[in-house]
This record gives structure tokens, sequence and C-alpha cells, in this order.
């Protein structure tokens, strides 16, 4: 924040997010759900959900958030901005309540890419030995666009450059890799916040507490197990991606509508989410999520993934293939 004001930014404000972050979706029980202009019938996507309302309304042209499990690439997807999750420890997390510090990241929103490459400038270390990531860098695994809905799956298609690659990998372990995503991120959340709410989870909102209530149960053996297999699946991911860029959806839906029956198909939707956005959150590595829309007009997005460290040069292409270039 410090160097964003010191490079000319004025802070406007605080947004809302879900409950400790903890959340993919961005319907806060306490204060309700941010607006989401690009389908206002629909969720913004969470957690970071206040601070895409705010760049999406034109309220502030950056928008600050964390991502751990998805929380920016999401709520980017689901209200039609660009927004990115940095390299694991790239941007200091100094003054930042944590949730799973194994996956925690510093990460922004904006209504352009030019912009969201302006504050890397000012928010990413230098970068001397920047790769160069050219339209022919990009290529996707069809597993991965597989499990996005058709219509999502048909505007990424659409939205490939032609020079993109077709790499024929299979991921079976990928549901295991998610479930123990979900057993640390759930174990650390309880280190870092069960001391207060031990005897205070009926304090939150059904979705969150369902998820504490969970973490409180997960022993230091069971974090270990999965701690041990994720180191695997890094060493995994970081071999798949190499020094190009996978292209795999933001998300696998467009947001789901508002009322009745959401708590429910939320469930099912974060389940979806969190197979494809852990990847990036297991690897430590940097993604972008650039908007797109299905055919009937309602908004997804394409997630692209670098090896770590190559924030600044994913943000140059980012620019580059939004800007024909």
């Amino acid at each position: 924040m410090a160097r964003l004001v010191a490079a000319g930014s004025s802070v406007q404000g605080i947004a809302h997010t879900d409950e400790l972050a903890y959340s993919l979706a961005g319907t806060n029980h306490h204060y309700g759900t941010p607006p989401n202009r690009a389908a206002p019938d629909r969720i913004p996507g969470g957690s970071s959900s206040g601070s895409a309302s705010a760049v999406a309304h034109g309220t502030a042209t950056i928008g600050l958030g964390t991502d751990t499990g998805g929380s920016i690439r999401v709520p980017a997807a689901y209200q039609g901005l660009f927004g990115i999750r940095t390299t694991h420890d790239l941007v200091p997390r100094d003054g930042l309540v944590p949730l799973a510090p194994t996956f925690d990241t510093v990460g922004w929103l904006t209504r352009d890419p030019d912009l969201l490459a302006r504050v890397g400038d000012v928010l990413l270390p230098a970068d001397a030995d920047r790769p160069a990531l050219g339209r022919e860098s990009v290529f996707v695994v069809p597993e991965l666009v597989g499990m996005a809905d058709p219509d999502v799956a048909a505007a990424i298609a659409g939205w490939l450059p032609a020079e993109h690659d077709l790499v024929d990998r299979r991921l079976p372990d990928l549901p295991h890799w998610r479930e123990a995503f979900v057993v640390l991120q759930a174990w650390e959340a309880w280190q870092e916040h069960g001391l207060r709410l031990r005897q205070r989870l009926d304090i939150l909102g059904p979705d969150v507490r369902a998820r504490f209530e969970r973490a409180r149960t997960i022993t230091t053996e069971d974090a270990d197990h999965a701690r041990a297999l994720l180191q695997d699946a890094r060493e995994q991911i970081r071999d798949l991606v190499g020094g190009e860029v996978l292209a795999l959806p933001a998300a696998p839906a467009v947001p789901p509508r508002l009322g009745p029956g959401l708590a429910a198909r939320l469930q099912a939707t974060r389940e979806a989410t969190l197979t494809l956005t852990c990847l990036a959150g297991i690897g430590g590595l940097p993604a972008i999520t650039l908007p797109l829309r299905t055919a009937d007009g309602l908004p997804c997005g394409v997630c692209l993934v670098a090896a770590p460290g190559h924030d600044r040069a994913l943000l140059d292409l980012a620019t580059k293939l939004c800007c024909g270039d």
C-alpha cells in the first residue's frame, strides 16, 4: 500500500471480503453481498469481492486483495476484470491477516491490462532477467479446459491465440491434490484463528463456519501427510508449466445466480473451482485472469499461469494479448 501511495495513488476506502477471506463466493453473511456489475443477478466472487466490485463500478481504479485459493482470480472472472495473484512471497505480506500462509499471496484487480502492469511496476521487484513470453508460449491441457462448462470452454477456445500449443498431459492425481490443498489450508487457518474462534464458531456465517468446524478436526498428522503430497505436486506443476504459459479456466462456470438454493449450489461450485485454482496455489506460481464473455454474454475468464518469478513477463504478455500486439 505504501509503495502505491508513494507512486501517486490515494486510498479510497476499505472493501468487504468474505469472512476471514475463507470463501470464493463473496456472499458475506454479516454485511451482505457486494454487487456484480457484469451480472447483477449473480454473485460477485470472493474473497476479494468488495475490491472487485469497487473497481468494476468505478469507485476505485485498483483493487487490492489476497489470493489463497483463487480469491483474486475468481472475482476477476465473475466481474469482467483483470486480476493477478503474484508468485508466493514475491510481494511482502507484512500487515496482512493470514488465512493459510503456505498459499496466501498478494494480488490486485483493475479494469484494464495496462494498469494491471503499471501496478506491477510499483509492487514487484526488478526483474533483470525477464524471460520473453510471446503468444507461442501459451499452451493448454485439454483435460483442464474440459473441466469447464461448455459455454466457458467455448469462450476460452475462441480466445486462444493461433500460435498456442496443445499438451495432452494427464493429471490423474489432481483430485487428490485439491483435497490435500483443502486439508492443509484448513489446518493452517485453524492454527491462525482457532484460538479465538474455538468458543465462538456460532458468530460465523454458515459456509465459513462449516469450513472452520472441519478445520478444528484436522490433526497435525493429517496436515503433515497433505504437506508431503503437495510438495510432490508442486514439483509436477512447476514441471508442467516450465518456462511457458499455461492457459486454463479461471473458474469452471459463469457466476452462480443469486436466489433459492444458493448455498447448495455454491458448495458444488467451490469444489469444481478449487480443482482448477489450486494448481497455481500449490505451485506458488503467478497467475493472471483475463476477462471473457460466453456466447450468452455472461462473464467468465481465462487464467494464464507462468513459472515462479515471471510475474512481470506474464503481465507483459497479458497486455500484448489484450492489445492485439
